[in-house]
């Protein structure tokens, strides 16, 4: 496998303003890149196949993580499948296939590990990929973020394009959105800790039975994680990006409560959906390419609630 060099290159961050996107322009500020490019939604609206033709045709990029996609928590996946099923369908075609018109060196398109299956075996393997039905709350999204990987690996396949995969675990950190109604699980347990703490309320409600299991990757590992990717890696297989460990959401809001300082009781809204039971990925194939997250779970949700308190509160 070649190294690809990322100093002196065009490297565009496609959704340079979400979360990741924010994280990899971080973390490339350490490389000696040549050009940064980004585009707001106001200068490129990557749902426009010829709009998106003609930025790629005029810029020329080296090198594309894209990161761009319209993202959400379960209420936002169940309420607007179709939204999420087509802007998610149309970036990841329009600018994959722009990039091969554009003789592009390589791109790193960033799923999600949504796309496995509800059920798959813990911890869940690559080659997990289609083996049994998605979890219906985000399927729409998964389906899409499915498209992109296995239209970059086709691109690969048919043309010889240096187009890769990697799909993260849930991510936290700075940069996160603050919304109840569209949030991840961490970010909202913020929310709710510090109105709780706030209201000085005795107790914290959780949707579910607080028993389901996830894994959790700080934004800034993650970001690190798909530098090294874009430097190290041209295989076809979409890689497992994610520290490998995950814990119940429960011990999860007991976390966030602590690093919030907030002391009332958990307690449980058993009507609401939970999603996926336990999702927890295998990080055989990172660990062999040579790279590991370095931030542990409670410094990164001090970095986290110091950022929802600048930005929000």
């Amino acid at each position: 496998m070649g190294e690809t060099a990322l100093a002196g290159k065009r490297v565009w961050v496609a959704g340079h303003k979400g979360m990741v996107g924010q994280a990899l322009i971080r973390r490339l500020a350490r490389e000696n890149i040549s050009t940064f490019l980004t585009a707001s939604r106001a200068e490129l609206d990557l749902t426009h196949q010829a709009a998106v033709n003609a930025w790629m045709a005029a810029q020329k990029p080296d090198l594309i993580f894209l990161a761009a996609a319209k993202v959400g928590g379960i209420v936002a996946n169940r309420d607007a499948p179709a939204d999420f099923l087509f802007e998610n369908l149309a970036i990841a075609q329009n600018i994959i296939d722009a990039a091969h018109k554009n003789k592009t060196e390589k791109l790193l398109f960033l799923g999600s590990s949504c796309i496995y299956p509800k059920f798959a075996p813990q911890p869940i393997s690559e080659d997990a990929l289609l083996t049994g039905p998605l979890e219906p709350t985000n399927e729409a999204y998964a389906l899409a973020k499915i498209a992109g990987l296995k239209l970059c690996s086709a691109y690969k396949q048919q043309y010889g394009d240096n187009f890769i995969s990697a799909m993260p675990t849930n991510l936290y950190g700075p940069g996160d959105s603050y919304d109840l109604q569209n949030s991840h699980v961490i970010p909202a347990l913020i929310m709710k800790a510090h109105a709780a703490k706030q209201a000085g309320d005795k107790s914290m409600e959780i949707w579910g039975t607080g028993k389901a299991r996830r894994e959790f990757l700080h934004v800034d590992d993650c970001a690190d994680g798909l530098v090294h990717f874009m430097k190290h890696y041209d295989g076809e297989t979409a890689v497992n990006l994610g520290t490998g460990k995950d814990m119940t959401i429960t011990d999860t809001a007991k976390a966030v409560m602590e690093v919030v300082s907030f002391e009332g009781e958990l307690t449980y809204d058993t009507s609401k959906p939970v999603g996926t039971p336990r999702k927890q990925l295998d990080t055989s194939l990172m660990q062999s390419l040579g790279w590991s997250p370095k931030i542990k779970f409670k410094d990164g949700l001090v970095s986290a609630y110091a950022d929802f308190l600048a930005r929000v509160s």
